[in-house]
């Protein structure tokens, strides 16, 4: 049997890419059965069929992770990309996003794309918010080339996942790495001043420099349902940092008195947006408790 990745899954079919070809497959039934669907990303075991290079999926190896929303497998890390401006960054939505690649325990590097729109302040001032949380961060221009001699060294022999909410630019960056690419454009709705989506399906692209990318629907919502009242601070870095130091156990850091998570708020170790939107997502797990 020959053995390689898928980098494509359309309408039951799968793309399989080998050390020789790219071969068109389906998988076993035996995968229905057992309520496994291949993934992008997949490392699998393919058996030739009496087609030209078409071929069966017997095996799937063990995953190292899975995303759900955007569906791909075995993810070394996460490229989440929004916009300075055109469309405004939702830190509410990238925070969402960020506690499901800690959840898949995925490394996530931030890009702000589109700083040609924007101030320095305002650029600044989001990039301060995730350097006190941790992560990297990165400031782009993909139609200017601006900094994206970095974005190729991140990405680099690695297997990353690009993703952000329409609009912000993914396609445009990706091209600007890769031109071969070829990856469509699309522009900002006037009437929503949102993204309209220009990639339909998750793809696994090859890179010159060595690594893939996949490149992948915008996303609008994420199930958060792996977090509870007691876990919820493990997904926000900077503020389990402090959960120890905190009088009581069990402490929420919402309205408990002598919370050291509180404290570091106050003395601007944490980022107030930060800290808000743990608060709104402490509440929206409440509220779903009680349905």
């Amino acid at each position: 049997m020959l053995e390689g990745i898928i980098i494509k899954g359309i309408g039951g079919f799968y793309y399989v890419k080998t050390d020789s070809s790219i071969i068109e497959c389906k998988a076993r039934g035996k995968f229905r059965n057992k309520k496994i669907k291949p993934l992008v990303g997949d490392r699998v075991k393919v058996k030739l069929t009496h087609e030209d290079n078409k071929g069966v999926i017997e095996e799937i190896e063990n995953r190292k992770n899975v995303l759900i929303r955007p569906p791909v497998a075995n993810i070394d890390q996460a490229v989440i990309v929004f916009a300075l401006k055109k469309p405004d960054p939702n830190l509410w939505l990238l925070d969402r996003f960020l506690m499901m690649a800690e959840n898949e325990n995925i490394d996530i590097i931030i890009c702000i794309n589109k700083i040609d729109l924007g101030s320095k302040e305002e650029m600044n001032y989001i990039k301060k918010n995730y350097d006190l949380a941790g992560y990297k961060v990165i400031t782009t221009n993909g139609k200017n080339e601006i900094n994206t001699e970095s974005l190729k060294e991140i990405l680099k022999n690695k297997i990353s996942v690009f993703a952000g909410p329409s609009g912000v630019g993914k396609s445009t960056l990706l091209n600007s790495v890769q031109p071969n690419l070829s990856l469509k454009t699309g522009e900002i709705s006037e009437k929503t001043n949102r993204g309209k989506h220009t990639t339909r399906s998750a793809n696994l692209l090859e890179l010159d420099i060595g690594g893939w990318v996949v490149d992948t629907p915008g996303f609008s919502s994420l199930n958060i349902n792996f977090a509870d009242e007691d876990n919820l601070d493990y997904f926000f870095k900077e503020i389990y940092e402090y959960k120890n130091m905190c009088k009581f156990t069990g402490c929420k850091h919402h309205k408990e008195p002598k919370c050291a998570v509180k404290e570091a708020l106050e003395e601007g170790q944490i980022s107030k947006d930060r800290y808000n939107n743990y608060i709104k997502f402490l509440h929206e797990i409440k509220n779903n408790r009680r349905y």
